[in-house]
This record gives structure tokens, sequence and C-alpha cells, in this order.
């Protein structure tokens, strides 16, 4: 059995720049991933069969059967897989679980099946799989581009503690394309929130809350119901800043004190909010 961890990702900024003629949008953000992760186990199978903890999960709609086709069709791989996933990452929270757990698939089975695959293969497999999948082969801290596939590490983030909460709404399938749609041209901007936040972090100064930026926080509130209060009961239980992880609903506080951290997550609980806590990772190889 090979166990592999997937993490979470938090946008720490997130610019949209343009819409291209292809419908894709351009961005520019710097990507964080962070103690929260999905767990998958592979074993060696006569078939190829999944499992998951979530009831809700389907493997039908998860990048990870499609990374397991990809991967089979682009070298020729005949062998099966048992893939078990232990789901910790809220599904369609905004945090890139799916995402994440395509990564793990993609790098677990080139070590189960022996395919020897360098990193520029996974790369090039990643990019066809979703505009995310990229990053979490790198993972840490880092600066991504185009429509989220260019990416490069950047020095660590602060190690940070994270206060999440998931609010009370459904679960919309669609969200991301449905919040993209939203977007107009006056929430454009040139890239500088993100230039900003890079040049901090390869000075190595202090990380001010204002660094922080999610042009879907303009634009969600109008597509989640109860996601305005939500927001309002997160600041007045001690955060002292909040914004939408990715496309949302999860919202994020960044806390330096584990203490307050807790102490936040208590008064969120009280109210009957779902908090989670959880802290930034500077590289993949803390989770080994």
């Amino acid at each position: 059995m090979l166990e592999v961890l997937a993490p979470a990702k938090l946008n720490l900024t997130l610019e949209v720049l343009a819409k291209r003629e292809n419908g894709f949008h351009e961005i520019r953000s710097v990507a964080q991933t962070i103690n929260l992760c999905d767990t998958l186990r592979f074993r060696l199978s006569d078939s190829t069969r999944f499992s998951c903890t979530d009831t809700d999960w389907s493997a039908a709609e998860s990048l990870i059967a499609r990374a397991v086709n990809l991967l089979r069709e682009d070298v020729g791989c005949s062998k099966g897989v048992l893939i078990e996933v232990d789901k910790r990452i809220p599904l369609l929270s905004g945090l890139s679980g799916d995402s994440g757990d395509a990564a793990a698939t993609l790098c677990g089975l080139n070590r189960l099946w022996g395919l020897g695959l360098s990193q520029e293969e996974l790369l090039g497999l990643a990019a066809r799989l979703g505009s995310d999948v990229a990053f979490f082969l790198y993972g840490g801290t880092a600066l991504l581009e185009g429509r989220g596939e260019a990416v490069t590490s950047l020095p660590p983030f602060p190690h940070t503690w994270v206060v999440l909460v998931l609010p009370p709404v459904p679960r919309m399938p669609g969200k991301t394309a449905r919040l993209y749609s939203g977007i107009r041209a006056s929430h454009y901007s040139d890239g500088s929130i993100t230039d900003r936040l890079v040049a901090c972090l390869t000075k190595g100064g202090e990380v001010a809350p204002s660094f922080l930026f999610n042009v879907f926080d303009e634009v969600a509130p109008g597509s989640f119901s109860d996601l305005e209060l939500c927001w309002q009961q997160f600041l007045g239980a001690g955060a002292r800043e909040v914004h939408l992880a990715g496309s949302g609903p999860v919202l994020f506080s960044l806390v330096r004190d584990r203490a307050r951290a807790e102490e936040i997550c208590h008064r969120l609980s009280k109210l009957g909010l779902k908090p989670y806590l959880t802290d930034t990772l500077a590289s993949l190889e803390t989770l080994e």
C-alpha cells in the first residue's frame, strides 16, 4: 500500500486580469498549501476501483478518476489500482481539494506503477486535468499565472495559523464557472496587488493583512445565501480580516497566535458554525 497526503490550498491573492478569447480568465495569484489534507491510499489491483469516506463524493465527478484514465492512456499502462480516499477537505469548498487529490493521484500512481515520469511530464499531465492541479506538484507558496497552470515557487509565507469556516450554504456544483461569469471589467486589476505580496515575500518582510485580496470577495455574496451573515459573524468572533478561499464558499482568516486562533474557533462553534483550525505548509516535504 502507498499513502499520499493531498493538502488544501488558499489563494492569498487572486486577481483577474482579463478574459481570454477561449473563455478562460487570465489570473495572477499567490497560492499557499495548508495543513488540511485528504489522504489517498493506493493498492495494486486487477481492476480500477475507488472508495471514499465522504458519501457525497462521486468517482465519476472527481478528477481522481480522470487522472487515472489520463495517466493510463498517456503511458499505455494496463495495471489496475484500488484508491481509497479519506476525505477531510470539504467538497466544493473553494479549497481545491479535488485538484490536490488529482495531483496526489498522478504522483501516487507514478510510484505505484513504476512509471518513472519526470516532474516536467507530470506537470504536462496536470495542466490537462485542470488549472489548479499543477500547483499541487509544487506545494508551499507559489505564484500562479495564466489560467493558474503556470507556477513559480516563492519563498515560504511566514508560518501562520489559519481559521477556516464552512458557511451553512448548499453545495453548488459548477460554482466556479458561475462566479467567473459574474466577473465584469470593473473587477479586473493589473496584477500589482499580487506583485506587492511577491515582493514582500522575496524580501522577507512582514506580511500585512491588507496584502491579501480575492476578486471573488465582491462577487460571491450574491451567489451564496447567508454568506454575508457568516462573514460578519467571523469578524465578530475576533478575526481581523476575512476572505473567501478560492471561489468559496469557505472563508478564512490568518492568525499569528494559536491561542487566539483557538478562541476564534471556540466563538464560531458557539454560534453554530463549523470552523477548522490549521496552519500553513512551507513545502510538501513537511507532510512526509
